[in-house]
């Protein structure tokens, strides 16, 4: 069961706006990660159903979340199927993340009342995921959209909310452009997370990039 509401979700992405997107295989990077999120000021954290048993390591980090990062609200991403995603609610997921629109999904939250952020691309897909509930759509792939197609949809649909994810970059002058451009929040993955990093279990640096985010979106936001 989720320990966090779905108006708390929303409220806490509002907040601080950056949700990193991540997956690894080996348990002890992805709990490593997650406290060097957590210690950066991070408070919600996507992470991927990307690779074998990863909702069983899922299921570790969330345990893991309630027990020494009380205020990290912790979703499962990638999902594209309904059973899927009522699997990781039952393993507590705060919140369900897709590449693609689905209402099966949304359905799915819906009934137990967990926030659904699936990916849109068209003004089409972000109505009917409105329709279906959705407070969040996931813009996706950023990079391909572009910040235009963001200040496009805001025109007619300005009070549609939106978290780009993808072709987004940790700096400054890339948070300001789709900030500008009108976005909510941002999801940021690889950038966030450099293989060499990982590789050398430099989680220092991660928290470093991190914490660099957060300022930077709190000074674009004063």
């Amino acid at each position: 069961m989720a320990r966090f509401s779905r108006l708390d979700v929303y409220q806490t992405i509002r907040q601080t706006p950056v949700v990193p997107v991540f997956y690894h295989a080996d348990p002890e990077v992805c709990r490593e990660v997650l406290g060097a999120c957590y210690r950066a000021g991070i408070r919600a954290f996507e992470f991927t159903n990307r690779g074998d048993f990863a909702h069983e390591l899922f299921a570790e980090l969330n345990k893991l979340a309630a027990r020494e990062y009380p205020e990290m609200i912790l979703g499962a991403g990638t999902l594209v199927e309904a059973p899927t995603a009522a699997h990781y609610i039952q393993l507590g997921a705060n919140f369900i993340v897709g590449p693609s629109f689905h209402e099966s999904i949304a359905r799915v939250c819906n009934r137990r009342k967990v926030a659904y952020l699936p990916g849109c691309a068209t003004l089409t897909e972000i109505s009917a995921a409105e329709e279906m509930g959705v407070e969040i759509v996931k813009v996706f792939p950023g990079d391909t959209v572009g910040p235009g197609f963001v200040k496009a949809v805001k025109g007619p649909m300005p009070w549609t909310s939106i978290m780009v994810t993808g072709g987004v970059e940790p700096t400054t002058e890339s948070l300001k452009t789709w900030f500008g451009a009108g976005v909510t929040a941002v999801g940021i993955g690889s950038q966030l997370f450099p293989k060499e990093a990982l590789k050398n279990r430099q989680f220092d640096q991660i928290e470093t990039k991190a914490r660099e985010v957060v300022a930077i979106l709190s000074s674009l936001n004063s």
